[in-house]
């Protein structure tokens, strides 16, 4: 899972920007969410030729994972930090670029969860990207169309975020923490919260857009809003996924 910064969001402007039309922040959405899916795409090719080949092996050691899927696991945590803190310090195309990179990162240390769902249950894989796939479009479609200030949810929801990763760092350390009832708990708050960051995200771009002139700022501002978008469909597709093979 990644750490997402929910600072990039804008205050609401008391009038429409100079030349904010919907035609315009169509094409905005639109290149916001090709982005994102197209990120999508590739962390299910990343983890598919993973698996499909014997690169799945150096992930995993006789006990446990090995050192380089640690490495793969915090570097794409890393990268996803970085990338937003600069977000618009690159160019459009380095941003779109390194969103792929830590997609492809996403999909390989993906792997030992999609292997373990494969060995219990194959379509549990598709049932969680359906799921997951219809809460993103009804959670992204609320958080565009309200008109209450969803401002109040960011630091319970960044801190909830917060927690998630600190069990999930425990998890590595004590696996038994995860089992049982508490794991299933876990399993839902994590859905839950990303599923209200896809609203607060969406609510948060639409704004930037009105406040942003410079089409250079809303290209960069687009790269990252595709990035926070993706972060959250992955990680509620992780936690469904968990939740349909508890057993």
């Amino acid at each position: 899972m990644a750490l997402k910064n929910v600072a990039f969001k804008t205050k609401s402007p008391s009038a429409p920007a100079r030349g904010q039309t919907s035609g315009g922040i169509e094409l905005y959405l639109k290149r916001i969410f090709a982005l994102m899916f197209g990120a999508v795409a590739v962390t299910a090719v990343a983890a598919y030729v993973t698996m499909a080949t014997p690169l799945w092996t150096i992930l995993f050691t006789a006990t446990g994972f090995s050192a380089v899927y640690y490495i793969l696991l915090f570097g794409g945590l890393a990268l996803a930090i970085w990338a937003q803190v600069r977000a618009f310090s690159f160019k459009t195309s380095t941003g779109a670029l390194l969103l792929m990179l830590y997609a492809v990162l996403t999909g390989v240390v993906m792997t030992p969860l999609l292997l373990a769902a494969l060995a219990l249950n194959p379509w549990t894989i598709l049932s969680a990207f359906a799921i997951s796939a219809v809460m993103f479009a009804c959670m992204a479609l609320f958080g565009y169309k309200t008109v209450k200030d969803l401002s109040f949810l960011g630091i319970f929801l960044f801190m909830g975020m917060i927690g998630l990763i600190l069990v999930g760092l425990a998890s590595f350390i004590w696996p038994a923490i995860m089992g049982g009832t508490f794991g299933t708990v876990v399993c839902f708050i994590g859905v839950l919260i990303f599923a209200l960051f896809t609203a607060y995200d969406m609510q948060n771009l639409k704004r930037a857009y009105a406040v942003l002139g410079d089409g250079t700022q809303k290209n960069q501002m687009a790269v990252l809003g595709a990035l926070h978008l993706y972060i959250s469909f992955i990680a509620m597709f992780q936690y469904l996924l968990s939740l349909l093979n508890r057993n």
